[in-house]
């Protein structure tokens, strides 16, 4: 098996249970398993491969808990720029019929290249709507080609207009065919073992898209395969009325009442939840991805997520769609979690660290994993490293750690993932991205084209 051996780190930030921070640290692979971790001189000092540290930061691979990544095909549509959510919705909706099967393999290769480049090694991803011959296989191959860890989710929509939900019915499915391929996709991508490279999991969209019956079904199914669960809740305002009027119930007790909570359940955003909701969440080990800047962007409101660490909910961090955040940038995500939590008077609501440990370990944890998250022995060969002899961080390496979220958000300079080295020196070693971007750029102006003309 291969080995690696990376040694001088100026800062090795290990994410441990004891969070230590190791000064010319090092870690040494085996494969794709970190064997050792700690000081240059305790290592070993030859490997198959070397990599000198110096001057760098070494974190854990950041953990994207929610994203959409066919957004980035619609990101600053001019009509949808000042919208709130269901406004912002209604006005994509068409664009989004209009995806194909190369537009979500290609937008997925964007919006994973941003991640990675960004500081990610894991990555959610939840695609609810299947036009024109799209699957989820689509985004998988880009996973695959791209080299990254994804835990893509089968989504859905059944709720149309002509029944009392947002969407048009012409972007929804029949109950019975997402169920359909909803097993397919579990049988045929889903990977259980320890270090996957593929975890499926099931993802009706939200409760003003999807029946009751479709959100029940699901569950059970997801159960059935013992794989996660997630969906939007408890996002807005205008949802929680939704809920109140057309079920009679706040969105957590709805989610309750069709069985979707649960160590097996995270839900993306839980901006308007009470004291109890947040205290059901943490007694069912229900997981929850903030999404700060999306939150921000269509004004939906700041997620209770101080609240929630309190409380030991299982907390994450996502970019969410590129249409509603419109960047995938995980560095800036984590300071903005930061920033957002501070906004409201205190000071010390989040630290640089906190933001940090919401963006590995927490991922971690709400994905249910227990091979990424950290560096330490056992753990998958997941890291990241920046330069820290850059003009962001001029006058900031006072405390080089906390520098990472205070400062400018930077790229990447290095990215391993599951041992294998994906970005080196800055550049993306798997895509040729000037020919991948032209190409999106391509669908994406011939999409809002087609909608135009519908």
């Amino acid at each position: 098996m291969p080995t690696l051996l990376l040694k001088h780190a100026d800062v090795l930030v290990t994410m441990d249970d004891a969070r230590r921070e190791i000064r010319d640290g090092a870690l040494y692979v085996r494969d794709n398993v970190i064997e050792q971790v700690g000081a240059t001189n305790n290592l070993p000092q030859t490997a198959d491969r070397v990599i000198d540290a110096r001057g760098m930061i070494i974190l854990p691979g950041l953990v994207n808990t929610h994203h959409h990544l066919y957004q980035t095909l619609t990101r600053a549509i001019l009509a949808a720029q000042n919208a709130n959510l269901f406004n912002w919705l209604k006005t994509l909706y068409p664009i989004w019929a209009e995806l194909t099967p190369d537009a979500v393999y290609t937008s997925a290769l964007i919006g994973l290249a941003e991640l990675i480049l960004s500081g990610c090694t894991t990555a959610a991803d939840h695609l609810y709507l299947f036009p024109n011959g799209c699957t989820l296989d689509d985004e998988i191959r880009a996973a695959r080609e791209i080299g990254i860890r994804f835990h893509p989710t089968r989504g859905s929509m059944s709720l149309g207009e002509s029944q009392g939900g947002l969407p048009p019915d012409r972007v929804c499915d029949s109950a019975e065919n997402i169920l359909r391929d909803s097993r397919r996709v579990i049988e045929q991508f889903h990977d259980p073992a320890p270090y996957s490279m593929c975890r499926v999991a099931l993802a009706p969209c939200s409760p003003f898209s999807v029946t009751p019956d479709l959100m029940r079904e699901s569950a059970r199914l997801a159960r059935s395969y013992k794989v996660n669960m997630h969906t939007h809740l408890a996002e807005t305002l205008d949802e929680e009325k939704f809920c109140l009027e057309k079920f009679g119930k706040r969105p957590v007790d709805y989610a309750e009442h069709l069985e979707w909570l649960g160590n097996d359940v995270w839900f993306a955003h839980s901006v308007h939840c009470s004291d109890a909701e947040i205290a059901r969440y943490a007694r069912t080990s229900t997981g929850v991805a903030h999404c700060p800047t999306s939150n921000m962007r269509l004004a939906s409101g700041i997620a209770p997520i101080v609240k929630m660490m309190k409380a030991n909910v299982k907390v994450g961090l996502g970019v969410d769609g590129s249409a509603s955040n419109d960047s995938s940038h995980m560095l800036a995500e984590a300071r903005q979690a930061m920033l957002l939590q501070r906004v409201q008077g205190d000071p010390c609501a989040l630290t640089a660290r906190q933001a940090i440990e919401l963006g590995t370990r927490g991922g971690a944890r709400v994905l249910n994993r227990d091979d990424i998250g950290a560096l330490e022995k056992g753990k998958a060969a997941d890291f990241i490293g920046i330069n820290l002899n850059r003009l962001e961080f001029a006058g900031a390496l006072h405390d080089p750690v906390a520098a990472i979220i205070f400062c400018a958000p930077p790229r990447v300079d290095l990215s391993v993932i599951n041992g294998r080295v994906i970005v080196e020196h800055g550049n993306l070693l798997t895509v040729e991205l000037p020919r991948v971007i032209e190409r999106h750029n391509k669908i994406a102006r011939e999409m809002v084209e087609r909608a135009r003309t519908r």
